[in-house]
């Protein structure tokens, strides 16, 4: 039997009502999970910005400033929420069900943080910054300074070029949903390194990052196995 979310999140919660709500998009109902988000944001900041502060003893204020918000961002909340597989858990209205809302970027982006702050609101802030850390695992453990402002397209570009290594290859291979509101699938593809990642977004361009934001990390996991 696969883990259930709560087994996923490594978290009971006292009240399960809360992740109910967290789980719920406007369009399903009026209890829906956008008080949890403006919430659980505020503690995503909070949790990242002090993790990075004791990390990086010697970085500027606007440089951790700049770090923290490449991990806070729509696209690597999406991707974070899809790893935990979210989108089958969100309730959704029939519209928005029907249009691929499910696996739409802003709204992930959206239930995860308002887990974030479910999650404080029942359990505390270090509940909170132990759901937050483990659910961020390698992203957080791998924040490079030196990749600052830096798409995961040009860094994955730029690491190749460095191994004098071809640059990737981005094919869309699936395309679904409404005219006005379409999911793109996309495979960056690495020949040179055997790699064939993944990835989803609202658009093509929001695609072809998140899956160099795979491809990156698997090759990089790779090398440093290797070595």
């Amino acid at each position: 039997m696969p883990p259930t979310l709560r087994e996923r999140l490594h978290y009971e919660f006292h009240e399960p009502d809360l992740l109910r709500q967290a789980l719920t998009h406007r369009s399903y109902g009026a209890s829906h999970n956008e008080r949890l988000e403006f919430v659980g944001d505020a503690v995503l900041n909070c949790v990242i910005g002090a993790a990075l502060f004791q990390r990086f003893a010697t970085l500027p204020e606007g440089d951790l400033s700049r770090v923290r918000a490449s991990l806070v961002n729509q696209d690597t909340l999406a991707r974070l929420a899809r790893r935990c597989e979210l989108g089958r858990e969100i309730r959704l209205g029939d519209g928005e069900q029907r249009s691929g809302g499910a696996d739409r970027a802003s709204i992930l982006a959206d239930a995860l943080e308002a887990i974030f702050g479910a999650v404080f609101i029942d359990g505390g802030f270090e509940a909170a910054r132990s759901v937050i850390v483990d659910c961020y695992g390698d992203d957080l453990a791998r924040a490079d300074p030196a990749a600052l402002g830096k798409d995961p397209k040009t860094r994955l570009q730029e690491w190749l070029q460095a191994r004098r290594l071809a640059v990737p290859e981005y094919v869309v291979v699936a395309t679904t949903g409404e005219a006005h509101a379409q999911s793109f699938e996309v495979e960056c593809r690495i020949p040179s390194l055997d790699i064939v990642a993944t990835g989803r977004g609202n658009s093509r361009r929001a695609a072809e990052q998140a899956a160099a934001e795979v491809a990156i990390a698997r090759a990089v996991g790779e090398q440093s196995s290797a070595a």
